[in-house]
C-alpha cells in the first residue's frame, strides 16, 4: 500500500500480560484484544526498560534508555517524543487520554491534546485539573479517589479495589473511549493519523463498574502462591518495599503483608473486570475506525507501559523486576498490510516500536536510537531479536530502600542489581518461570551471576558512549 496509514496506538496503564485470553488465558473477557491478536501480530516476549509509568513511557515515546533520557522515575522532565517526527512528516497527532509527560500538558509534538491522568493523583501536580475531572465537575459529582475511600470501614482490607459508584459514563476508562470515538466521528480527516489513546485502568484504585466483577468474582483465577521461603530470599529493597506499601496508600492501595486468598481473589476479580471494560472500549473505536472509513488504511497498535503484582510475590503495583511488571503484550494489527494470527517469540524492548512506527509513516527516523525496529518482524521479514533486555528504576516516593535497580534478562536467565549494595536477585527462568527462587547468594550459580553481571556492565558504558551527543536534547 502506498498511502500512509492511519495509526492508532491504544496504550493502557499497568496492565499485565496474562490478561488476554486469546494469549492463552481462558479466564478472560477480552473479546476485541483477541481479535487484535487473532488477526495481527503479537510479540509474546516483549519488555518495557522501567519499572513505573513516565520512565517506560518516556523510552517507549523516545527510543532510548532510562538513563539516556534522564526520565528515571514518575515526575522528572520528559518534553519531547519522536512523535515530533509525525507531525514533521504530515500527520495529524492526537493524543487522548494518559501520556504521563511532566508537565502533564506538555505537546510532546501532539496538534491536540485530551489529557486524562492518573485517577488518584497525589504527586506530581496532585491538584492537576485534567478533561475527566472537568467532566465529573460540571456533571456535580466527586471524584472516587483517596480522601472518600479512607472513610470506608474496609479501606485497609480492600487492596484497592472499590466498586464504581458515580455515572458509567464518567469512569476514566469509559470517558476516554468515548472521547476518542467522538473524535473520529466529529473531526474529518484530511491528513494521516496518530492518534494516542491512553486509557488510565487497570491501574488502581480498583474500581471497575460492579456489573463488569460478577462474573470475575465468581471464578477461579489464578493465584501465584507467596510461601516465607520467596519472601525471605528477596532482596533488602524489596522487604522494605513491602513494608512502605503496608504503610502508604499509594494509589488507594494498602498492602495487605498476609492477605487471605478471598482478599486476593475479589482484587483479581476487580482488575480483570477493569480489563474487560477497556476491551469493550477498544471494540467500539474498531467499529467506529470501520464507520467511518478509516480502519481499511489503518495500523492499529496495543500495548500497556507495565504490570501489577497483585499480591504475587508478596507485592503491590510495579516497582519490582518481576516478569509479571516488565512483560508486556505487544500487538500489530493491520490485515491486508501484515500477517494475521502470528506471533514472535523473539526478545524485543517495547521501545522498538517507536522506530518501526516512523517507517510504516515514512518519517524520518532519528540516528543514533537506542530502541531497533521491529518492522521487519511485522513485515515477515528476517530480524534478528535481541540476545538481551533491560530495564531500570531509580529510587522515589514508593522504591525507597535503593538508589538505583537495574535488570538484564535473556531468554533463559534473569539478574536484578542494586546500586552499591550486596543484596540482588537471579533467577534460572527455564526451570523457574515464576520467579519463585532467587540463586543470587547460590556458590553454584556464581559464574553465570557474574556473566550477566559482566554484560550489564558492558551495556551500560556501550549506551553511555553511544548516546553521549544527543542524551541532553530529549530532556
Amino acid at each position: 500500500m502506498s498511502q500512509r496509514p492511519n495509526i492508532i496506538f491504544i496504550i493502557t496503564d499497568q496492565q499485565r500480560f496474562d490478561t488476554i485470553a486469546a494469549l492463552g488465558f481462558p479466564f478472560m473477557e477480552t473479546p476485541n484484544m483477541d481479535r487484535l491478536v487473532n488477526e495481527g501480530v503479537t510479540f509474546t516476549n516483549c519488555f518495557i526498560t522501567a519499572a513505573s509509568c513516565a520512565p517506560a513511557r518516556a523510552s517507549l515515546f523516545t527510543g532510548y534508555y532510562p538513563h539516556t533520557t534522564g526520565i528515571l522515575k514518575n515526575a522528572d522532565l520528559w518534553r519531547r517524543s519522536w512523535i515530533e517526527q509525525l507531525a514533521k512528516s504530515g500527520y495529524r497527532c492526537i493524543n487522548i487520554g494518559k501520556m504521563h509527560s511532566y508537565p502533564y500538558d506538555t505537546p510532546l509534538g501532539f496538534h491536540e491534546r485530551y489529557v486524562v491522568e492518573n485517577k488518584d493523583r497525589y504527586l506530581e501536580e496532585r491538584f492537576y485539573f485534567d478533561e475527566w475531572d472537568k467532566a465529573i465537575r460540571i456533571r456535580g459529582h466527586v471524584k472516587q479517589q483517596r480522601e472518600l475511600y479512607r472513610q470506608r470501614d474496609d479501606y485497609r482490607d480492600a487492596l484497592g479495589a472499590f466498586d464504581w459508584n458515580l455515572p458509567e459514563d464518567l469512569h476514566s476508562d469509559m470517558f476516554v473511549g468515548e472521547m476518542a470515538c467522538w473524535w473520529l466521528e466529529s473531526k474529518p480527516i484530511t491528513e494521516p493519523l496518530f492518534m494516542e489513546i491512553g486509557f488510565p485502568g487497570p491501574h488502581p484504585p480498583y474500581d471497575p463498574i460492579p456489573r463488569y466483577a460478577e462474573s470475575y468474582l465468581k471464578k477461579e483465577l489464578p493465584l501465584l502462591p507467596v510461601s516465607q521461603q520467596e519472601l525471605d530470599q528477596q532482596p533488602e529493597p524489596f522487604k522494605i518495599l513491602r513494608q512502605h506499601n503496608q504503610e502508604v496508600d499509594h494509589d488507594s492501595v494498602v498492602l495487605e503483608l498476609n492477605p487471605t486468598e478471598q482478599q486476593r481473589h475479589r482484587q483479581r476479580a476487580y482488575y480483570l473486570a477493569n480489563v474487560t471494560m477497556i476491551d469493550e472500549k477498544i471494540g467500539k473505536i474498531l467499529q467506529t475506525l470501520e464507520t467511518r472509513g478509516y480502519l481499511e488504511n489503518s495500523v492499529v497498535i496495543f500495548t500497556s507501559d507495565h504490570g501489577d503484582c497483585l499480591t504475587d510475590h508478596g507485592h503491590s503495583q510495579k516497582w519490582t523486576m518481576y516478569d509479571t511488571i516488565t512483560k508486556m503484550p505487544l500487538v500489530v494489527w493491520s490485515p491486508g498490510r501484515f500477517a494475521q494470527g502470528k506471533t514472535i517469540d523473539g526478545l524485543c524492548q517495547q521501545m522498538d516500536i517507536g522506530p518501526a512506527i516512523l517507517e510504516m509513516a515514512q518519517a524520518e527516523v532519528p540516528q543514533g536510537l537506542e530502541a531497533k525496529s521491529l518492522l521487519p518482524a511485522i513485515e515477515s521479514k528476517p530480524w534478528s531479536p535481541r540476545d538481551f533486555v533491560y530495564a531500570e528504576q531509580a529510587q522515589d516516593g514508593i522504591l525507597t530502600g535503593t538508589q538505583f535497580m537495574t535488570m538484564i534478562r535473556s531468554t533463559d536467565w534473569k539478574l536484578v542489581h542494586f546500586l552499591d549494595e550486596p543484596w540482588g536477585q537471579l533467577f534460572d527462568l527455564k526451570n523457574d518461570p515464576n520467579e519463585v527462587d532467587n540463586l543470587w547468594d547460590q556458590p553454584d550459580h556464581l559464574e553465570k551471576k557474574r556473566e550477566l553481571l559482566a554484560n550489564l556492565r558492558e551495556w551500560r558504558i556501550r549506551s553511555g558512549y553511544q548516546t553521549s551527543n544527543w542524551s541532553a536534547p530529549w530532556r
